[in-house]
């Protein structure tokens, strides 16, 4: 790991400060970042803890839940709001992590873990225009298991990882963002950017920036939702697909529909051509497979990920089901 300057503060201001020189960086639980530094994938000359801030803990108004970005995700799993009106949300999280990455790694964190493509994270691989512009990508001629289908390209098939982002995706959630040039407000929906043809930048954030609040509209009480993981092994893993998935059904009918899907997209993928699908529909098998269809409409695929085509459907078509019988 290369020498670098470390700064910690409990003042949010004294921390945007800090952070605006370049080259500088946030650390907040390090779960990823720390990682990235010690493989040499990452090399900030400057760290500005951000873990004594006021940026901590879970605050419901009645219509949304206002989140600080530094809440830890086991802490947030645990939040009584969040198990009765978002569990979508907690089996993002409880599937997310194991218990110990989970009271270290914070939301803010979360939401910008990097990706596992195995090329990104060996600097030892020249082919990587995530990491290193314009060098290719070494993933589309390899083995790509663990890569996108949609929002991808022959330059970059590196896949988004977090899990929490794709049910906050699918329910419509903003972060605030604050800076020493102000704040503002971004829905995730627009948060995030695919690969296209600079996958070196992965989100509208500026350098210096920083989230401060995740705020997430808190789903009907008409509405049940859940969260499915596919993945190579039960116990912590990344997925091969997942889907987060809200539906309101009222005398057999999808009335609202809320779908976002994991381990298939260079981004958090909210699947609105699905939910395009079923509003309206009836609550049905042949519904959901015609849902399915629409959502993986435009995969790119190499051979190593060609199989998450059908997978991605399959799943889709089991979660609608799952999250249908509940309604009843």
């Amino acid at each position: 790991m290369r020498a670098f300057e470390y700064v910690r503060t409990s003042e949010v201001g004294d921390a945007l400060a800090a952070s605006e020189r370049a080259g500088a960086a946030y650390l907040a639980g390090g779960t990823t970042q720390v990682d990235l530094m010690k493989d040499g994938v990452l090399a900030p000359d400057r760290l500005v803890d951000i873990t004594r801030l006021p940026l901590r803990g879970v605050l419901g108004t009645g219509h949304s839940l206002h989140v600080g970005a530094l809440t830890t995700m086991e802490e947030l799993a645990a939040d009584p709001l969040v198990t009765h009106r978002l569990p979508v949300v907690r089996e993002a999280l409880l599937l997310g992590a194991s218990v110990q990455l989970r009271n270290m790694a914070t939301i803010g964190g979360n939401l910008l873990q990097r990706t596992r493509c195995r090329y990104f994270r060996d600097p030892a691989v020249a082919a990587c225009n995530k990491r290193a512009p314009g060098s290719g990508c070494a993933a589309v001629a390899g083995p790509a298991r663990m890569h996108a289908i949609l929002g991808v390209s022959e330059r970059c098939i590196a896949l988004h990882a977090s899990d929490l982002a794709v049910a906050l995706v699918a329910l419509d959630a903003v972060v605030h963002l604050e800076s020493a040039r102000g704040t503002r407000t971004v829905p995730l929906t627009e948060f995030y950017l695919e690969a296209g043809t600079t996958p070196s930048s992965e989100t509208v954030l500026a350098h210096g920036e920083l989230i401060t609040e995740v705020e997430i509209p808190l789903l009907p009480e008409t509405m049940r939702s859940g969260y499915l993981k596919v993945r190579d092994r039960v116990s912590y893993e990344f997925a091969l697909v997942s889907v987060a998935a809200a539906l309101e059904i009222e005398d057999g009918v999808v009335s609202k529909a809320r779908i976002g899907l994991g381990g298939v997209g260079s981004k958090p993928w909210r699947a609105l051509a699905a939910e395009e699908v079923l509003r309206g529909a009836p609550a049905t098998e042949a519904s959901y497979r015609e849902a399915a269809d629409a959502a993986v409409t435009g995969a790119w695929t190499v051979p190593g990920t060609a199989f998450k085509v059908e997978l991605a459907e399959r799943a889709l078509v089991r979660q609608l089901q799952t999250v249908s019988e509940m309604s009843r």
